[in-house]
């Protein structure tokens, strides 16, 4: 099976080959693809044919971006809701499971991929989410290329100039930009911003009574959120709420934030693309 299970067994590293040639890392948030595709499926929904579409997608990425290196990660499959769930016990609460069939075809679609030459890696207690992040940013910080395929805003705080984000489904870079009209912060202060606004949709509190409006305010008088929360100079509309949440505050930020010091198991050269014989 393709399934790579991520353990800290030995550290990351790039060979001389490697560092040699340019590189440019495709990283596939792997449920984020499936799920939507899965989802969008007529009738009844069947497993063989949402690898069929998966791997539909999967070769107009690898056309599109010409990837010298490429991964699919997947989330764990257990019951621990991991590290963020433990900060904030309702976190991501009430969201709706995995459907039966997809959780029982999935080695089904994980094979699909590796036909592809794709080969899939399983995060081991953390969230997919933190192994993209780790993976990516330590790709990206030796100056090469990298690429995340999702649809989810999380992974912008990341963004720099050699890691971009691509919405496949709606066919847009979630870059600079983009964060800008629908935030009104800089990437880097997208954790800071969740910090106080919090975001609903994963059941991530912020502080009570700070909206949107009113943290892209405090974020224009204030660097981040650890600056606000040590001001003195707090404008009085704010104190009492920034002061009385404060708890909540840094724990929707730390829940928001990625990690990228996980370690990995294995080798860049392990996730080489090859493109499949014909």
């Amino acid at each position: 099976m393709a399934m790579r299970t991520i353990r800290a067994e030995r550290p990351f590293f790039y060979s001389n080959r490697t560092v040699a040639m340019t590189i440019h890392l495709v990283v596939i948030d792997a449920l984020n693809l499936i799920r939507r595709v899965h989802a969008a499926q007529p009738g009844e929904p069947d497993v063989k044919n949402t690898a069929r579409v998966c791997c539909q997608a999967l070769s107009k990425i690898i056309k599109f971006s010409e990837p010298s290196h490429i991964v699919a990660v997947f989330d764990h499959h257990g019951d621990d809701r991991g590290w963020r769930a433990k900060l904030l016990p309702h976190y991501k609460e009430g969201r709706k499971p995995m459907p039966p069939e997809l959780q029982a075809g999935m080695e089904i679609i994980q094979d699909a991929f590796m036909d592809l030459g794709i080969d899939s890696l399983l995060s081991d207690g953390d969230e997919a989410d933190d192994l993209v992040a780790t993976l990516a940013l330590k790709v990206a910080s030796r100056h090469q290329q990298v690429t995340i395929i999702s649809t989810d805003k999380g992974y912008c705080q990341l963004l720099s100039p050699t890691l971009r984000v691509r919405d496949y489904f709606q066919q847009r870079w979630l870059d600079s930009p983009f964060v800008e009209k629908e935030y009104g912060v800089k990437p880097e202060q997208l954790p800071d911003y969740w910090g106080l606004a919090g975001i609903s949709s994963s059941k991530i509190p912020g502080i009570p009574g700070i909206g949107p409006k009113a943290a892209l305010e405090l974020l224009s008088l204030y660097p981040d959120l650890d600056t606000i929360l040590q001001a003195e100079d707090l404008p009085t509309k704010w104190q009492k709420k920034i002061t009385e949440h404060r708890e909540s505050a840094e724990a929707s930020k730390k829940v928001a934030s990625l990690k990228t010091d996980l370690a990995l198991g294995f080798n860049l050269q392990d996730i080489r693309y090859l493109a499949p014989s014909t």
